[in-house]
């Protein structure tokens, strides 16, 4: 079973995602979405298991800095488009373990994930 975190590395969430991850010696692969890249049918996966709204980071900075327009009257392509373009818009950290996604970081939540 291969664990796989998505997101941007110098993200601070994701540097303790990875942390936590390394002290608990669980293996994973890390995908940085600026280095390694996201296509289309990813992100629409993404989207299909976590849900289009919960994964734009709407209080990031990125986010926040988009003109009105494009902000207003989001539907799902319209998000995914701006997240395939701006992946820093995404909510990270992205787990994938088990064939089941999960957002964020709480070392609680990976605790019960990874069953410690």
């Amino acid at each position: 079973m291969i664990t796989t975190l998505y997101g941007i590395k110098n993200c601070d969430t994701i540097k303790k995602a990875r942390s936590w991850l390394e002290q608990h010696q669980i293996a994973y692969q890390f995908v940085d979405y600026r280095t390694d890249g996201l296509t289309q049918d990813q992100l629409t996966n993404f989207s299909a298991h976590c849900g289009w709204q919960n994964l734009l980071n709407t209080r990031g900075t990125t986010y926040r800095q988009l003109d009105e327009a494009d902000k207003t009257d989001l539907t799902e392509d319209k998000a995914l488009n701006l997240m395939l373009a701006q992946p820093a818009m995404i909510k990270r950290p992205l787990l994938v373990h088990d064939n089941q996604y999960f957002l964020g970081f709480k070392p609680e939540q990976y605790q019960q994930i990874f069953g410690l």
